[in-house]
Protein backbone atom coordinates (compact mmCIF):
# COMPACT_ATOMS: atom_id res chain seq x y z
CA UNK A 1 0.00 0.00 0.00
CA UNK A 2 1.50 3.45 -0.36
CA UNK A 3 2.19 5.60 2.69
CA UNK A 4 -1.00 8.37 0.93
CA UNK A 5 -3.41 5.58 1.46
CA UNK A 6 -2.11 4.95 4.90
CA UNK A 7 -2.03 8.68 5.79
CA UNK A 8 -5.94 8.63 4.17
CA UNK A 9 -7.19 5.75 6.49
CA UNK A 10 -5.25 6.81 9.90
CA UNK A 11 -6.82 10.50 9.18
CA UNK A 12 -10.53 8.78 8.79
CA UNK A 13 -9.47 6.65 11.51
CA UNK A 14 -8.88 9.46 13.78
CA UNK A 15 -12.26 11.66 12.30
CA UNK A 16 -14.55 8.53 12.71
CA UNK A 17 -13.18 8.35 16.54
CA UNK A 18 -13.63 12.10 17.21
CA UNK A 19 -17.27 11.51 15.98
CA UNK A 20 -18.25 8.94 17.34
CA UNK A 21 -16.70 10.70 20.74
CA UNK A 22 -19.01 13.44 20.36
CA UNK A 23 -21.71 11.01 19.86
CA UNK A 24 -21.33 9.39 22.59
CA UNK A 25 -20.93 12.58 24.66
CA UNK A 26 -24.26 13.54 23.97
CA UNK A 27 -25.75 10.45 24.36
CA UNK A 28 -24.28 9.93 27.91
CA UNK A 29 -25.84 13.48 28.80
CA UNK A 30 -29.10 12.54 27.99
CA UNK A 31 -28.74 9.32 29.66
CA UNK A 32 -27.77 11.09 33.06
CA UNK A 33 -30.77 13.59 32.37
CA UNK A 34 -33.14 10.90 32.57
CA UNK A 35 -32.21 8.97 35.34
CA UNK A 36 -34.83 9.22 38.12
CA UNK A 37 -33.92 11.38 41.09
CA UNK A 38 -34.73 10.91 45.00
CA UNK A 39 -38.39 11.56 43.99
CA UNK A 40 -38.74 8.82 41.72
CA UNK A 41 -38.77 11.46 38.44
CA UNK A 42 -36.17 12.36 36.03
CA UNK A 43 -35.49 15.38 35.26
CA UNK A 44 -36.92 14.93 31.69
CA UNK A 45 -39.88 13.31 33.68
CA UNK A 46 -40.63 16.84 35.24
CA UNK A 47 -40.10 18.99 31.75
CA UNK A 48 -43.03 17.08 30.46
CA UNK A 49 -44.80 17.21 33.41
CA UNK A 50 -44.38 21.36 33.57
CA UNK A 51 -45.03 21.09 30.09
CA UNK A 52 -48.30 19.27 30.07
CA UNK A 53 -49.97 20.76 32.87
CA UNK A 54 -49.16 24.04 31.57
CA UNK A 55 -50.11 23.58 27.78
CA UNK A 56 -53.20 25.34 28.20
CA UNK A 57 -51.48 28.03 29.68
CA UNK A 58 -49.76 29.09 26.33
CA UNK A 59 -51.05 32.24 24.01
CA UNK A 60 -49.86 32.27 20.70
CA UNK A 61 -48.28 35.63 21.30
CA UNK A 62 -45.72 33.62 24.09
CA UNK A 63 -45.41 30.64 21.87
CA UNK A 64 -43.74 33.03 18.96
CA UNK A 65 -42.10 34.98 21.22
CA UNK A 66 -40.49 31.75 22.84
CA UNK A 67 -39.57 30.56 19.11
CA UNK A 68 -37.56 33.88 18.71
CA UNK A 69 -35.93 33.97 21.53
CA UNK A 70 -34.84 30.26 20.71
CA UNK A 71 -33.48 31.12 17.08
CA UNK A 72 -29.73 31.47 17.94
CA UNK A 73 -29.70 28.29 19.48
CA UNK A 74 -28.35 25.87 16.58
CA UNK A 75 -31.11 23.64 14.86
CA UNK A 76 -29.74 20.79 16.43
CA UNK A 77 -30.22 21.71 19.78
CA UNK A 78 -32.97 23.74 19.37
CA UNK A 79 -36.32 21.41 20.23
CA UNK A 80 -34.36 20.10 23.58
CA UNK A 81 -33.88 23.90 24.70
CA UNK A 82 -37.04 24.64 23.82
CA UNK A 83 -38.68 21.53 25.53
CA UNK A 84 -36.17 23.48 28.56
CA UNK A 85 -37.33 26.31 29.00
CA UNK A 86 -41.02 25.86 28.08
CA UNK A 87 -40.79 23.22 31.30
CA UNK A 88 -38.92 25.78 33.57
CA UNK A 89 -41.83 28.31 32.34
CA UNK A 90 -44.40 25.81 32.79
CA UNK A 91 -42.97 25.21 36.09
CA UNK A 92 -42.95 29.06 37.09
CA UNK A 93 -46.76 29.69 36.08
CA UNK A 94 -47.89 26.86 38.00
CA UNK A 95 -45.87 28.03 41.36
CA UNK A 96 -47.61 31.41 40.59
CA UNK A 97 -50.84 29.87 39.65
CA UNK A 98 -51.01 32.13 36.87
CA UNK A 99 -54.02 31.93 34.26
CA UNK A 100 -51.83 32.87 31.20
CA UNK A 101 -48.27 33.02 30.71
CA UNK A 102 -47.33 36.46 29.98
CA UNK A 103 -44.32 37.69 28.98
CA UNK A 104 -42.59 38.13 32.20
CA UNK A 105 -43.21 34.88 33.03
CA UNK A 106 -41.76 33.29 29.95
CA UNK A 107 -38.61 35.59 30.18
CA UNK A 108 -38.09 34.56 33.77
CA UNK A 109 -37.86 31.28 32.72
CA UNK A 110 -35.70 31.31 30.01
CA UNK A 111 -33.38 33.11 32.23
CA UNK A 112 -33.17 30.61 34.91
CA UNK A 113 -33.20 27.69 32.17
CA UNK A 114 -30.34 28.56 30.06
CA UNK A 115 -26.22 28.71 31.63
CA UNK A 116 -24.69 32.36 31.90
CA UNK A 117 -23.43 31.95 28.79
CA UNK A 118 -26.25 32.34 26.89
CA UNK A 119 -27.70 35.33 28.43
CA UNK A 120 -26.08 38.01 25.91
CA UNK A 121 -27.93 36.16 23.15
CA UNK A 122 -31.15 37.10 25.13
CA UNK A 123 -30.24 40.06 25.77
CA UNK A 124 -29.96 41.30 22.26
CA UNK A 125 -32.70 39.49 21.32
CA UNK A 126 -34.93 41.36 23.48
CA UNK A 127 -33.06 44.86 22.87
CA UNK A 128 -34.26 44.04 18.88
CA UNK A 129 -37.78 43.66 20.26
CA UNK A 130 -37.68 46.57 22.62
CA UNK A 131 -38.07 44.92 26.00
CA UNK A 132 -36.48 47.17 28.63
CA UNK A 133 -34.27 44.11 29.89
CA UNK A 134 -33.66 46.15 33.68
CA UNK A 135 -36.98 44.74 34.54
CA UNK A 136 -35.53 41.04 34.29
CA UNK A 137 -31.97 41.67 35.62
CA UNK A 138 -32.36 40.12 39.18
CA UNK A 139 -33.75 36.68 37.52
CA UNK A 140 -30.10 36.64 35.99
CA UNK A 141 -28.80 35.73 39.64
CA UNK A 142 -30.80 32.51 39.45
CA UNK A 143 -29.43 31.02 36.77
CA UNK A 144 -26.35 28.99 37.51
CA UNK A 145 -23.18 29.54 36.50
CA UNK A 146 -22.69 25.67 35.31
CA UNK A 147 -25.56 23.07 35.37
CA UNK A 148 -22.98 20.88 36.58
CA UNK A 149 -22.60 22.58 39.76
CA UNK A 150 -26.10 21.11 41.22
CA UNK A 151 -26.09 23.07 44.51
CA UNK A 152 -25.56 26.28 43.23
CA UNK A 153 -28.72 25.35 41.51
CA UNK A 154 -30.95 23.64 44.33
CA UNK A 155 -29.48 26.93 46.27
CA UNK A 156 -30.81 29.50 44.17
CA UNK A 157 -33.92 27.48 43.37
CA UNK A 158 -34.44 27.54 46.98
CA UNK A 159 -33.94 31.32 47.63
CA UNK A 160 -36.50 31.85 44.35
CA UNK A 161 -39.03 30.78 46.32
Amino acid sequence: MSSSFMLFIMTWTFILLGLIAIGGFFMFRKFLKSLPKDDGKSDLDWEKYYIEQSRHLWKESEKSLLEELVSPVPELFRDVARQRIAGKVGQIALEKNEKNITQEILIQGYIIATPKRDHRFLRKKLKEKNIDVNNYEHYFNYSPEDYRNKKYAARTRSNMR
